[in-house]
């Protein structure tokens, strides 16, 4: 950057003639003798520079539609989720002839594609897959819409998975069923002792789960997980909440007792204990679950 160095300038002179000012009129002079700053800063100009929106860098990291390399999808290999990530993005599902028929979003893009799979193996043909590296709900909308933009371009319309009313490639959330009551009321006498209304609920039921709180709005982080897990692997299951002190007072030390474990949530199945949130986690995701919600 070229600086000026104003030391340099002894003096500033200008001079007006005037040709009616008689020849000998003195010449208007201004000297400037500049001091010497002796503790001047330097300053810095440095251009500015407007910062990329975060959503237009997500766009950048994530290659375009059409420049995404597909992954076959076949019998022979089970459906194409080896080949696929596990991550959270973007993903488009053609058929066998290459027509793309659904654009989505997932926090784990493999399960979702394999629940595609599943449910409509006719439509998969082959999937392309978009990291998103930073995945909250914004970016993933906004990688979502610059593949579905560069889609509507090519072809005018959206994809058939993607037109409104379409149920085919979305799962529907389940009717939640309401949670069980063990007793018709607190003041009400029981005629059977607590401890076998229990025994006769779990072994009445495939999968009972005993929470805190109701199953559309549970009251701690590990009964919220359980119900989590449950819905996304489409379990029909029964919830008591053991928090309810009208209808199923007792019930938290009584089952205590009865199962031999001290903490809540507790889910049965076949009238057997699985154990708590960790167990049912950990079970989840080593995708152990579905063969014991089969038996």
């Amino acid at each position: 950057m070229a600086s000026l160095n104003l030391s340099s300038l002894q003096s500033f002179s200008f001079h007006r003639v005037l040709s009616s000012f008689p020849q000998n009129t003195p010449n208007l002079s201004f000297n400037c003798q500049p001091k010497t700053a002796t503790n001047a800063r330097p300053i810095s100009l440095k251009p500015y520079v407007l910062e990329k929106p975060r959503t237009r860098v997500v766009v950048l990291a994530v290659k375009s539609l059409d420049e995404t390399e597909a992954v076959t999808v076949s019998p022979e290999n089970d459906g194409p989720v080896g080949e696929l990530p596990s991550g959270a993005g973007v993903y488009a599902v053609y058929d066998k002839v290459g027509e793309v028929q659904f654009i989505g979003l997932s926090r784990n893009i493999a399960a979702s594609v394999s629940s595609h799979w599943k449910s409509v193996p006719e439509l998969c043909g082959s999937v392309k897959a978009g990291i998103v590296e930073e995945p909250d709900r914004e970016a993933l909308t906004h990688a979502w819409k610059y593949w579905m933009e560069e889609y509507i371009k090519v072809s005018g319309k959206v994809p058939p998975g993607n037109e409104s009313g379409n149920a085919t490639w979305v799962r529907q959330p389940p009717k939640r069923k309401p949670d069980l009551r063990l007793t018709p009321g607190r003041h009400m006498q029981l005629t059977v002792p607590l401890e076998n209304l229990i025994d006769t609920l779990v072994k009445e039921n495939k999968v009972v789960a005993f929470i805190k709180g109701p199953r559309s709005a549970p009251l701690c982080g590990f009964s919220q997980r359980v119900i989590a897990i449950l819905e996304s692997e489409a379990v029909d299951y029964e919830s008591v909440n053991v928090l309810d002190e009208e209808y199923n007072y007792g019930l938290r030390e009584t089952l205590k007792k009865y199962s031999n474990w001290p903490t809540f949530p507790q889910i049965f199945v076949d009238g057997e204990l699985v154990g708590g949130c960790d167990i049912l986690t950990s079970m989840y995701e080593k995708g152990e679950l579905a063969s014991l919600f089969k038996k």
